[in-house]
């Protein structure tokens, strides 16, 4: 049984809508964040590698490059013949409404590009990059505001350094939705002082504001970061897979049916992560998140469905 039977992912869902298979190309188009040119703060999340981030966006290729460069790996593994070009690097929103506009469009002109994904912070949304996401998608692009929620407890979100509030989030989420912007929401999971209670509860205010899409991500150290050096003085310990299992099934099955994943893990590079070792390892956690929900006889929704 296909994980894809138990939930509803995103690449099942464009397949249904666009009869074919769609896929994200990544676009690093240079941006920063407010977290760390002197905005917000400098250092940025406290789990945020630093050395990953490159100041030399002028010697970036152009998005038509980076869209090409992806096109030529792709097709062969998933047999993609559609994409989103998929902002994904740092803060995606954050520049001018005029630079933004440029570089989205120089994405959907490439004639196999059917939309966006936006990666951003929910703090980096004012209403007129939103009007101007709307815009395109009156103009009947598929278009995803990826909001970098991780947690809904504010005493969490300071203790990681991200330097903005659930109020945020909150914000940005209505006014998207007031203008008919899909929202896809990333939740960390295993964050410093949090459970599995503080992942249920992050979902639930999640849900309550309402989602287009989700997407959970394990806490994984890193070379060169706060958390790392937190982590090699014994104030952080991550989480087990098994443990990071039974979390994800559990927020799996409160999720409604109608909410899309687009993804259920995340993973850093061999040279880079320091622990948990597991987070090296995509398909050992996919495959134990579909096992962990086959041997439960649940499925996303399940428990909204025994409660009703």
């Amino acid at each position: 049984m296909a994980l894809s039977n138990l939930i509803n992912t995103f690449g099942s869902d464009l397949l249904r809508r666009y009869g074919t298979r769609v896929h994200k190309l990544a676009v690093h188009a240079g941006f920063t964040c407010p977290n760390r040119d002197g905005s917000k703060g400098q250092g940025g999340c406290s789990f945020c590698n630093n050395d990953s981030f490159s100041p030399h966006a002028r010697s970036l290729p152009s998005v038509a490059e980076q869209l090409a460069c992806g096109r030529t790996v792709l097709p062969k593994r998933t047999g993609a013949r559609l994409y989103l070009a998929y902002f994904q690097a740092y803060t995606n929103t954050y520049d001018t409404v005029q630079r933004l506009s440029t570089l989205y469009r120089q994405a959907l002109s490439e004639p196999d590009v059917i939309g966006l994904s936006v990666g951003t912070r929910p703090d980096c949304v004012p209403m007129p990059v939103l009007d101007l996401l709307a815009s395109l998608r009156a103009e009947g692009y598929e278009i995803w505001l990826e909001l970098g929620l991780q947690s809904a407890d504010d005493h969490t979100l300071a203790r990681v350094q991200r330097g903005h509030l659930f109020a945020d989030y909150q914000q940005a989420v209505v006014a998207a939705r007031q203008r008919g912007i899909a929202v896809c929401t990333h939740l960390i999971i295993g964050l410093p002082g949090e459970g599995r209670a503080a992942a249920l509860n992050s979902l639930e205010q999640v849900l309550a504001l309402g989602v287009d899409g989700l997407k959970f991500h394990p806490l994984h150290v890193v070379q060169r970061t706060l958390l790392a050096t937190q982590w090699r003085a014994g104030e952080y310990q991550p989480l087990a897979l098994d443990d990071y299992l039974e979390i994800a099934a559990d927020l799996i099955e409160h999720t409604p049916r109608s909410v899309v994943f687009h993804r259920l893990t995340g993973t850093a590079s061999p040279e880079i992560l320091l622990a948990p070792a597991w987070c090296a390892k995509k398909w050992l956690v996919l495959n134990g998140i579909e096992q962990t929900l086959r041997r439960r006889g649940t499925a996303q929704g399940s428990a909204n469905a025994k409660a009703t």
